[in-house]
């Protein structure tokens, strides 16, 4: 149905079923013509592109994201490589001198986690940890948890990157923490931007929300992105000549200088051809119709299908009970399975890889993602019955 906006990944990959959609999306074709189009604007331009890709490409790319996120104010996203970066403008805006108490889960990105774990061994940092897991419980706990104690920082996912569980009500979740908590609240939306639908126009000025595009966003590495409240004043230590754009051309000032929109977190000099790609998709996208409801409803069909097929295999370590989170109607676009080692998880990896089946997988957890460019009637699981467990 939607594979013809795929075919130059499709054509690379033939005998190949890509279920690691969720790690690195497969590309539309639209995106060559993006990187063709940033070369020819580079060597048209030179120095001047600058003007435009400020003065119309981030713009216009700002635009399209806060309609898909109801945004009421598209000058609030920045752009970055990555959410890393990000991350730290956001840790820089706390005087690290001073006593900082972060409240987080067990299961962020990697990036993230290492970072705040190498600052929790400050003496003056202390970082409280609440486990996803129960799901059923995890939305009052960690509320609970943010309710009775001080925070500075608080930090959780949409989408939780080695479950899928998503958090079901985002608005009534950030209210319940804000309401308590006079704390930084940041949403990590990766595993949710472009696949989860989400409106954050009530919590759009309590909130920072990262995401990118190298996931469902289909852009590919090198575009991330935050929105920033209205009106903040947060003045990161980690800073870069971007966010003092409109102040460049007045004179120079004792004070260091930030603009008043969100490219108060911008870094410097980048690669913008991550974000033609963006652009391009979310164009595409836009044209075509496809909203992310629609992408949405069309992986929980290609889900059910999936878990279908399997069921009919009665596979010993692919099944129900190994499935992590049953509940698809609050799910991220991939199924976590949870086998009894890391070392079973990669042994089923690689005899899926060897029979062209691409999965992806943590420690003792193995992913299957979807995307809009699988058809459900060309998976072939026979791999598995063949198995010998």
């Amino acid at each position: 149905m939607y594979q013809q906006f795929y075919q130059r990944f499709l054509q690379a990959n033939q005998g190949k079923q890509h279920f690691a959609c969720h790690s690195h999306h497969y590309w539309p074709d639209v995106t060559r013509e993006a990187m063709l189009a940033y070369w020819d604007d580079t060597a048209r331009l030179v120095d001047d592109k600058w003007r435009y890709i400020f003065g119309e490409k981030v713009p216009q790319t700002q635009q399209l994201i806060a309609d898909i996120l109801q945004l009421p104010q598209a000058e609030q996203i920045v752009f970055a490589p990555n959410t890393h970066e990000l991350v730290m403008r956001l840790l820089s805006c706390f005087d690290l001198r001073q006593p900082l108490r972060i409240l987080a889960t067990d299961s962020e990105f990697h990036s993230f986690s290492r970072q705040v774990k190498r600052l929790a061994e400050y003496d003056n940092v202390q970082l409280d940890i609440i486990p996803t897991e129960p799901f059923d419980s995890f939305t009052q706990r960690f509320t609970d948890a943010a309710a009775a104690n001080s925070y500075q920082l608080i930090f959780c996912s949409q989408v939780f990157f080695n479950s899928g569980f998503a958090i079901a009500d985002l608005t009534g979740f950030v209210q319940q923490l804000a309401a308590s908590n006079d704390a930084m609240i940041v949403i990590d939306g990766y595993h949710g931007f472009m696949a989860v639908p989400t409106d954050l126009s009530a919590i759009a000025e309590r909130i920072f929300y990262l995401a990118g595009s190298y996931k469902y966003a289909q852009g590919g590495e090198g575009c991330c992105f935050m929105t920033v409240p209205l009106g903040s004043s947060a003045r990161p230590l980690y800073t870069g000549w971007f966010a003092e754009f409109g102040t460049l051309a007045g004179e120079k000032s004792a004070t260091v200088l930030y603009s008043e929109d969100g490219y108060r977190f911008a870094g410097s000099t980048m690669d913008f051809s991550g974000l033609y790609r963006l652009n391009a998709v979310l164009r595409l996208f836009k044209q075509q119709g496809i909203s992310v409801g629609r992408i949405h409803q069309y992986i929980q069909q290609l889900q059910q299908v999936f878990l279908a097929k399997l069921a009919d295999l009665k596979h010993a370590k692919l099944n129900v009970q190994t499935l992590l989170q049953h509940d698809l109607a609050h799910h991220g676009h991939f199924l976590t399975f949870r086998l009894g080692s890391a070392a079973e998880v990669a042994e089923l990896a690689a005899h899926l890889k060897r029979a062209g089946i691409e999965t992806d997988y943590r420690a003792d957890r193995l992913r299957f993602g979807f995307a809009l460019y699988h058809n459900s009637a060309q998976y072939d699981l026979t791999c598995l019955a063949q198995e010998h467990t």
